[in-house]
């Protein structure tokens, strides 16, 4: 009986069993790959330049901390996002138009996909041109200067890119966030620099017998996204928090505020010191037009030394977080969209009145007659300012998607009540703001607000109509749906 050999069979069963590995490695190779980079780029200002954030600018004798602009990229394998979050007090536009521009010319990722905003600390030196919505005729040397370094900051995320995992949480810190509008029992309180009287008063004496009740809501929410690379190397976190700022800060010094000191802490809490790449923590400012972190309530309390109080705060944020981040699910692989759009806003205008008043005010002011508000003469000016600006502004706005996470993009000093109804509404599973962003156009009261006056809501303040509000909201409610085709982790 003849023998067969059964090698050609071993040989087929061979080369199917390779044929076979080399597919499915062909297909785990062809999967598209999440990465992730980040870096701190150095916009600490010379000494000299003047710092705002107070009611009177004066000049840098002290860099306490350095100034940052903290850059993270995401890379989904189609689609890449840039967020970067600066120390300064308020960015203008025409700052973030020209790092975007740069970024786009060297990297590709469209200005619409670039997410740049400002922590509102109130000790660093400006980047505003004279009049907050006036762009300068030509920009400073340090408006010039931060362009680069963000652009510079981005550029190098992208260097330093690497496969990487992702995965966001929220939790609560109540204890550090106070609506700082309140009705007052005492009218004293409650005169304007237009001759008029509100029916709310910004910081009013702390514990007070006049005081009433708080004029609206506070976000206790801490809301974070954590990148780490595939062995679990923490590479960024970047938070979101509603508070104005805390201060605390000796004139002269530059600080980068308790957002600066929450960078520092979380990099310790979640064991990230000295390593390569360097460990990146971000704060950023959520929606904290309205709130503070004093209990006006409170008659007595504990007195701070320079520095402490902010160190207290990030240490409370930095703890919530790093207690959320243990319990965290990490993704191996999210998509990445965005999506941005203009939206035309009327300018608030002086009416007569307002004009008459104010050449009162002059006029009592040059025959040496004492004001009847401490600030007239800064509303005088500052309506000046507005007659001659343009009657329309063009307001950007922007809605990043990580998975079915929204981030959205305001770039006005926001309401808390804003925050809170975009938390509320988004079609997404969850979404947070982070404001200041893309620019810096002043205070957003709700029109609910702008009925009870106050400093947030005083023309040149608030320099946009007073149902700005609502149109932003719902564009933006508009930009998250636009995502809601691709979303999915």
């Amino acid at each position: 009986m003849p023998r067969f050999s059964n090698t050609p069979l071993l040989l087929l069963a061979g080369c199917l069993v390779i044929s076979s590995c080399v597919s499915a490695f062909a297909a785990e190779e062809a999967k598209p790959v999440f990465r992730a980079g980040a870096v701190t780029s150095n916009i600490t200002p010379p000494l000299g330049q003047k710092i705002v954030g107070g009611w009177k600018p004066f000049p840098a004798t002290h860099i306490h901390d350095e100034l940052h602009a903290r850059c993270i990229v995401l890379d989904d394998g189609q689609t890449k996002l840039a967020i970067v979050v600066c120390d300064n007090v308020g960015i203008p536009r025409e700052v973030f138009d020209a790092a975007k521009e740069q970024v786009s010319k060297e990297t590709g990722i469209p200005a619409s996909h670039q997410l740049m905003s400002a922590t509102h600390t109130h000790s660093a030196t400006t980047a505003r041109g004279p009049f907050y919505i006036l762009p300068n005729a030509e920009p400073t040397d340090y408006q010039t200067f931060l362009a680069g370094r963000i652009a510079d900051g981005v550029r190098r995320a992208i260097n330093q890119l690497e496969p990487a995992q992702i995965g966001w949480g929220a939790i609560d810190e109540p204890s550090e966030v106070f609506n700082r509008r309140w009705y007052v029992k005492d009218a004293g309180l409650l005169t304007n620099p237009f001759g008029g009287i509100d029916r709310v008063r910004m910081n009013p004496p702390k514990g007070s017998a006049a005081l009433d009740r708080p004029a609206g809501p506070t976000d206790p929410e801490i809301s974070f996204i954590s990148i780490q690379s595939k062995e679990g190397r923490p590479i960024a976190l970047l938070a979101n928090y509603s508070l104005h700022y805390v201060g605390g800060v000796p004139a002269g010094d530059v600080s980068a505020d308790y957002f600066g000191y929450f960078a520092k802490f979380i990099e310790k809490k979640l064991n990230a010191t000295d390593q390569t790449p360097a460990f990146v923590g971000i704060l950023s400012n959520g929606t904290s037009g309205d709130v503070n972190n004093i209990n006006f309530s409170e008659k007595n309390g504990k007195r701070y030394g320079r520095y402490e109080k902010m160190q207290e705060v990030a240490e409370k944020v930095a703890t919530k977080v790093q207690e959320a981040h243990e319990k965290l699910e990490f993704q191996a692989y999210v998509t990445l969209d965005a999506a941005a759009s203009e939206l035309p806003l009327k300018v608030r205008k002086p009416t007569p009145e307002m004009i008459e008043h104010f050449q009162e005010v002059r006029a009592r002011a040059k025959a040496g007659g004492k004001p009847e508000h401490s600030r007239e003469l800064i509303y005088a000016d500052r309506t000046d300012r507005l007659q001659e600006s343009p009657d329309e502004l063009s307001i950007p706005l922007q809605a990043l998607r990580i998975g079915d996470l929204a981030i959205t993009a305001i770039p006005f000093e926001t309401f808390t009540e804003t925050g809170l109804e975009l938390k509320a509404r988004t079609p997404l599973a969850k979404s947070f703001t982070i404001e200041l962003a893309n620019g810096s156009f002043g205070y957003l009261p709700t029109p609910e607000q702008h009925r009870l006056g106050g400093y947030e809501t005083w023309m040149g303040t608030s320099s946009v109509e007073i149902g700005a509000t609502t149109k932003i909201v719902a564009e933006l409610l508009k930009l998250e749906e636009s995502l809601l085709p691709a979303a999915g982790k």
